[in-house]
């Protein structure tokens, strides 16, 4: 697979992580050989190495650029993925002609140069180098550029998985996580499946109204057979677009797992759904932190008082710390305006975060509890309501989707009025 030279055009001008658009699926269990210049291409390729997207591939790094890769090839075999850099044109083509004298077949090259040159491009092409990127790179440059070697592009997206956890139990997180897939499905029209990760006492199964006979239990104590055709049987179908691995909310076994238990689940449902929802249980263990730091996107639901605030602060600092080249965490806040209840109002959780809650969503017991006891979600119940809408915009910020509602039709004073709001 050939990519097109590039001069870091998603990288922004202050080095934040690229846009929500820019969705780069995580690379296989491959091994990576990198040969550096410079300092600080070594620097970001290390960085590279730590990011979650390249958490499956073994990455080594050497100095020494294009000639002592060469000689580390006389006598060892090459990896799956080879990058260099160099600094001229000659040294490249010349570099090329002699590491493909000890380069095994099916191993992918990535040239890292200083030379936006068309024709030097071409030459790379010719030689069966598969991506060329321009110096100086970013670590999400290099990320990148690893990670599409594997994205074969006639094949379907992979997946984007979103993680929904509360700061504190009892904050509604797995309802506003129902909901909110129901948004994606029915109102973006996006294929998409809930993994309720609360074997014990998930209620997405109850929320949808469904009691399928299999759910995630039997994939996670079954992970010699993981694979699309097996996962598929245990998906119960809720709409045309939304399907459900629901948890058997039993407590005849005691669900103890490795960091890594739901990895395969994982990687399946991103071969096989546009959109995976995870209503990660308000625990912290090995496998959900594994599951939040993995994911795409992550939305924390708090209530408003100080114990959330806590909470939502340590979970938020965390992941972005162990997310360095991702979008930041995002966060709302649920069951506003309790009757004599103090609460911290959005502001003050702004302040303390650092960032700005997506959304405050109102305390309404009758029409939460109606649905609850009903199986069913609240766009079934209010269709207009405006929390109904708020769900809509969570959906599309998570999702990275605009508006998909017709426009209004328009009036022969549409222009005009348009033109004085305007002034």
């Amino acid at each position: 697979m050939i990519s097109y030279a590039r001069q870091n055009p998603e990288q922004q001008p202050d080095g934040t992580p690229p846009p929500a658009e820019d969705h780069i699926a995580p690379a296989p269990r491959v091994s990576v050989q990198a040969f550096c210049e410079t300092v600080e291409t070594a620097g970001a390729v290390q960085s590279a190495g730590e990011d979650r997207r390249l958490g499956k591939a073994h990455l080594k790094i050497q100095m020494g650029g294009m000639a002592a890769a060469v000689e580390a090839y006389r006598s060892a075999p090459t990896p799956n993925v080879i990058i260099l850099e160099t600094e001229g044109r000659s040294d490249i083509l010349s570099g090329l002609d002699q590491l493909a004298t000890v380069c095994d077949s099916g191993t992918r090259v990535i040239v890292i140069g200083r030379l936006n040159d068309v024709a030097l491009y071409r030459e790379l092409v010719r030689r069966g180098v598969s991506d060329y990127v321009i110096a100086p790179v970013s670590t999400i440059d290099i990320v990148r550029s690893v990670c599409n070697l594997f994205s074969a592009p006639e094949a379907k997206a992979v997946g984007r998985i979103i993680a929904v956890v509360g700061a504190k139990g009892g904050v509604g997180a797995s309802t506003l996580a129902h909901n909110v897939a129901w948004a994606i499905a029915r109102d973006l029209a996006l294929d998409s499946v809930v993994a309720d990760l609360d074997l014990a006492f998930g209620t997405a199964g109850l929320d949808y109204n469904q009691d399928p006979p299999q759910g995630i239990a039997d994939a996670v104590f079954s992970p010699d057979r993981v694979d699309t055709a097996f996962i598929d049987r245990l998906l119960s179908k809720c709409t045309d677009h939304l399907s459900l691995l629901a948890a058997p909310a039993t407590l005849d076994r005691v669900y103890d797992f490795g960091a890594d238990a739901f990895d395969s689940i994982f990687d399946t449902l991103r071969t096989t759904m546009p959109c995976i929802v995870l209503d990660v249980p308000h625990q912290w263990s090995g496998w959900t932190k594994r599951a939040l730091i993995a994911a795409d996107d992550i939305l924390i639901v708090a209530a408003p008082d100080l114990a959330n605030l806590r909470n939502t602060k340590n979970i938020f600092d965390l992941l972005k710390a162990s997310r360095p080249n991702d979008r930041a965490p995002l966060y709302c806040l649920n069951q506003v305006g309790v009757p004599k209840r103090p609460e911290i109002n959005a502001s003050e959780f702004a302040k303390a975060i650092e960032s700005q809650p997506i959304a405050s969503i109102p305390f309404e017991p009758q029409m939460f509890g109606s649905a609850a006891n009903n199986g069913q979600m609240i766009a079934e119940i209010s269709a207009t309501h405006r929390t109904t809408e708020m769900f809509l915009q969570i959906a599309q910020r998570l999702t990275g989707r605009g508006e998909t509602k017709k426009p209004r039709g328009m009036s022969f004073l549409s222009p005009l009025i348009e033109k004085l709001r305007a002034k």
